[in-house]
């Protein structure tokens, strides 16, 4: 992670001696008018019609006694993403994997969101995502773009793997199930507002034209838009006056680690002589780890903005999980959480292909045999929350390897039967 940062402070440094790129925008309302505008008013009111407005009427089903409802909130994490691809996966090989009433994502989780909230039978497009290759140039010298743009690096890769799996398929099947009333959400943040931005992206595949697919792959790399490493997405949305104005919409994790229980219920209690909780079960994948790191800072620049930034990361997910905990035990909601162990070396910005297909095929292990889940709800709420089933210090892999399996092996599709990947430690032979 230390090496990845020193490179990109490295690079950013370059940058700014270098050029400043920016951002074209308008200063104010489109007139659609004129022909050169880049989208129309269906457009616009597409995009605003998907917001979420009142988040906590579509949770208050979690509160609700005709059935019990599944929510999955899957968080950022670059390309630790794989871990949730992978603990999927794995569930699904368990048999034990649940229909998710609820699938929410931000950043890395909101690319998986729709492969979750679709089921077992898209685990195939899952495990593409994210072992396949696809990612190894996101952030490379070829993507490095800092004179053009207002970041590091182009976000054309980004768009290029969202738009290789965003296909017309894809949205019928989103569709389909958004009638059956499931919901499928993802959260940008709008920075001309500072406000959390969660879009229903049922409600975009709906619609099922041209438009509605370009929206739709836009709020995903929007969401995925790490700012400073690429750059910010242009959304339209509508002023009162029904005047189209173009935002700025970046990664959902400046604000929000995930999305779980609505900001206004956080310190919500039920009334006393409610009969209606009790009823929900919330699962948490965070792509990232939670524990604390000691160790040396050296005395750089970038190894104190990474020591920096890492520990107010993870404490600020501390707090999350914190508070959604207290919600969930307050309520009687059954609320299971999982993290990448703390002693596996995984970083957000190690977009390689033996690096993330590693981490993949670790939280599959960990999903199939179960050992990946901690329960929030019935622990001790003085504990950290700090997974306690860490990998076997001599399981873990620096960088992370996983032996090749033979062409004919089960695994190759998913099917039967998996054999536990073989990681091992080049330190330790």
């Amino acid at each position: 992670m230390r090496a990845h940062l020193r490179s990109l402070a490295a690079m950013a440094l370059a940058a700014t001696l270098a050029a400043c790129g920016t951002l074209d925008r308008p200063d104010g309302p489109l007139r659609l008018s004129d022909p050169s505008a880049p989208i129309s008013p269906a457009q616009a009111q597409a995009s605003v019609d998907a917001r979420v407005t009142d988040f906590l009427s579509d949770f208050g089903d979690l509160m609700n006694d005709r059935h019990a409802t599944n929510l999955l909130a899957l968080s950022g994490g670059g390309a630790n993403g794989a871990y949730g691809g992978g603990l999927l996966y794995g569930w699904s090989e368990s048999g034990n994997r649940p229909v998710f009433d609820v699938v929410t994502g931000v950043s890395t989780g909101a690319l998986a969101a729709p492969f979750a909230f679709l089921g077992s039978e898209w685990d195939e497009k899952l495990r593409e995502a994210y072992t396949s290759g696809q990612s190894d140039n996101l952030i490379s010298a070829r993507s490095f773009a800092a004179a053009f743009n207002p970041s590091l690096f182009s976000n054309r890769r980004l768009h290029d793997l969202v738009e290789s799996y965003v296909s017309p398929e894809l949205l019928a099947a989103v569709a389909r199930e958004h009638a059956n009333g499931r919901r499928l959400l993802v959260v940008t943040t709008n920075l001309d507002t500072q406000e959390s931005v969660i879009w229903d992206m049922g409600v975009i595949a709906t619609r099922g034209d041209d438009d509605a697919r370009e929206l739709f792959k836009n709020v995903l790399v929007a969401s995925a838009s790490i700012p400073g490493v690429f750059p910010p997405v242009l959304l339209p949305g509508l002023t009162d006056q029904g005047e189209v104005v173009m935002e700025m919409h970046v990664d959902g994790g400046v604000n929000l680690p995930y999305l779980a229980v609505p900001e206004g219920l956080m310190l919500w209690t039920a009334p006393e002589n409610a009969t209606n909780i009790g009823r929900g079960a919330m699962y948490v994948i965070v792509n990232g780890q939670t524990g604390r790191n000691s160790g040396t800072t050296p005395g750089r620049l970038t190894g104190i903005l990474g020591r920096t930034y890492d520990s107010m990361s993870k404490a600020s997910l501390r707090t999350h999980l914190a508070v959604t905990a207290g919600f969930a035990r307050r309520n009687g909601l059954e609320l299971s959480f999982t993290a990448i162990p703390d002693n596996v070396q995984a970083s957000a910005l190690a977009f390689d292909q033996e690096s993330m297909t590693a981490l993949f095929e670790l939280a599959r292990q960990r999903g199939r045999d179960g050992s990946a889940w901690r329960r929030l709800d019935t622990d001790d709420p003085s504990k950290d929350f700090v997974p306690s089933d860490v990998v076997r210090e001599e399981a873990i892999p620096e960088p992370l390897k996983v032996e090749e399996q033979p062409a004919n092996d089960d695994n190759a599709t998913g099917q039967g039967p998996a054999e536990t990947p073989t990681v091992k430690n080049d330190n330790h032979g």
